[in-house]
């Protein structure tokens, strides 16, 4: 893959879990999207959820694999399918590329713990849940995208374990909110720290747009491509945090306790994008409560 492919501006599809939800998935405990791999009835609307994302004008597609990590699995009493939620995940990718060629497939490899916290856990149990699962995506995928990570010490395990696969890697950086990661770090330290080879860009993920906002000077002043996954949830921090507020969740879907916004329609989310995009914003896509609409409206300012 060329590593100057997010150079020029590129479309990201939106968010698959509350976009599979939205089109009638049932809740199964916290397994999320991961229940649309678990249950061969939702194959099929995985796929064409996939499908109205490239139409939408989508040009890169992300493996519906944020709930499939171990801890998850684990939670959720289903921790024996892990092979099979993250293997069917890229098969079904690679139904939706079958049908549109030119399209690319982003392995995503998601926080191996809690979501929105940093990994304080060892170095060992972080990198053999990472290379457990980008092992089982690699030949599926074009390209690894680490998403929603949370400190500058889990993005470096993800790229140590992904080195024997000799594939480039997208970077997907969480703020809840204000200007640092939820490890206390700045964005930089994510290329100061790091020593880097094969990655094509940097992007903020899981991000509301004026949150992003507030990052977009630090982030363009990187001097590498970069972007977004915008979100559509009023905020990213529950208490005591995403983890036990999910579990206690009565309806299963994460904008019971995060909170849906009405005001980002498409055209709106749209005006954030064109503007993050004049400032130099070349990735541009959607991450929960982003549909096939939005992505649709990003693809207009191309």
């Amino acid at each position: 893959m060329d590593l100057n492919f997010f150079k020029q501006t590129r479309i990201l599809d939106g968010g698959m879990g509350q976009e599979l939800l939205a089109r009638g998935m049932e809740p199964n405990g916290t397994l999320w999207s991961a229940n649309a791999l678990l249950q061969e009835k939702y194959h099929q609307l995985l796929l064409d959820t996939h499908v109205d994302f490239i139409k939408a004008g989508a040009e890169v597609i992300v493996t519906t694999t944020f709930t499939t990590r171990k801890i998850r699995l684990k939670d959720n009493n289903v921790e024996d399918k892990f092979e099979y939620l993250n293997i069917k995940a890229g098969e079904i990718a690679q139904k939706a590329k079958k049908l549109y060629p030119n399209v690319l497939i982003a392995g995503g490899l998601p926080p191996q713990y809690l979501t929105y916290e940093a990994d304080t856990r060892s170095e060992k149990e972080i990198k053999n849940d990472f290379y457990s699962q980008a092992k089982l995506l690699n030949p599926y995928i074009d390209f690894f995208y680490f998403d929603v990570l949370s400190s500058v010490r889990e993005f470096q395990i993800a790229i140590d374990c992904i080195k024997e696969f000799n594939k480039p890697y997208l970077i997907g950086a969480h703020i809840s909110e204000g200007t640092k990661l939820p490890s206390g770090e700045n964005i930089s330290e994510i290329t100061t720290k790091i020593k880097h080879k094969n990655l094509l860009g940097i992007m903020l993920s899981c991000i509301s747009p004026e949150n992003y906002e507030l990052n977009l000077d630090e982030i363009k002043n990187l001097g590498i491509p970069f972007g977004f996954k915008l979100n559509g949830f009023v905020k990213t921090n529950p208490k005591p945090n995403y983890t036990g507020a999910y579990k206690k969740s009565k309806t299963g879907n994460p904008n019971e306790f995060l909170g849906q916004r009405k005001d980002l329609t498409p055209e709106k989310m749209a005006e954030f994008a064109k503007k993050f995009k004049d400032a130099g914003a070349t990735i541009l896509g959607g991450c929960c409560e982003t549909r096939p609409s939005h992505i649709k409206a990003f693809s207009s300012l191309k």
